[in-house]
């Protein structure tokens, strides 16, 4: 393996078509996004604002732990790991016999997966954010849920959506798709990041599912990326991707050793 040889791995064209569409049709998908955008401005007419409000009157040392744990809910701290070990796994000589080679290939698309996953979605919503300018609840006084300043292109008008919401829930997703024992523990993890982007009145609640809306789209997305490529996943029968199953620890502490002899 290589680094530019498991770059092209990941761009290789799609190997299969999809048997069903992802998609809705384009009836379905026009009813989703008018209750989606009419769930939203409802949520700014009606809950932004009371939701901002009484954050700020929350107990000192809440919002403090709060003000702790958000940054945790930004990209890099996923991101930088991820990306280091990608392509270090990229870089090792093919020095390994061909079973350990396979395995530390199997490896290498699901951390190339887990970074796509990730960075994908944070980096469309670092772009659109801007271009809606939506003011922060701290720019808006607490007052005036519908500011807006489109193409504004400063961090006071980037609320919408939420850039730790959309990675919190990345990670939530895509993590929980190839360990699904570590479900509850992501969950927690994604739910303390989004309260957190309220209770330091960094974001309205609609700002935060929307990244949550935009983040678990992103990760299907990808998903789907990969499954016709036969990266790591499989589109079955049904038309949904499906993860192939992965290396088990046995074989993962039997290709470190060899590593390190």
């Amino acid at each position: 393996m290589n680094v530019m040889a498991a770059l092209k791995m990941l761009a290789r064209p799609a190997r299969i078509t999809p048997g069903a569409p992802f998609f809705p049709a384009p009836r379905q998908l026009a009813i989703i996004t008018g209750v989606l955008l009419a769930v939203l401005l409802a949520g700014m007419a009606y809950v932004d604002i009371p939701a901002s409000n009484a954050a700020t009157r929350m107990p000192r040392w809440l919002i403090s732990f709060f003000d702790e744990i958000t940054d945790y809910g930004k990209s890099g701290w996923f991101l930088w790991p991820l990306g280091i070990l990608f392509l270090l796994l990229a870089a090792l000589p093919p020095i390994l016999p061909r079973v350990n080679q396979l395995v530390l290939a199997a490896i290498m698309v699901r951390v190339g997966f887990l970074f796509m996953a990730i960075a994908m979605p944070g980096l469309f919503v670092t772009v659109i954010k801007r271009v809606i300018g939506r003011a922060r609840p701290l720019v808006a006084s607490h007052t005036d849920p519908f500011a807006f300043s489109p193409f504004r292109w400063t961090s006071e008008y980037a609320g919408l959506p939420s850039g730790h919401a959309t990675t919190a829930f990345s990670v939530l997703v895509a993590f929980g798709i190839l360990f699904p024992r570590a479900r509850p523990l992501l969950a927690l993890y994604a739910a303390l990041i989004v309260i957190s982007r309220v209770v330091v009145t960094a974001h309205y609640p609609t700002d935060v599912l929307a990244g949550a809306l935009v983040g678990t789209l992103g990760v299907l997305l990808v998903r789907r990326y990969f499954a016709l490529r036969r990266l790591g996943f499989a589109i079955g029968t049904d038309g949904v991707p499906h993860a192939y199953p992965g290396p088990s620890r046995r074989r993962i502490k039997a290709v470190a050793r060899g590593l390190l002899a």
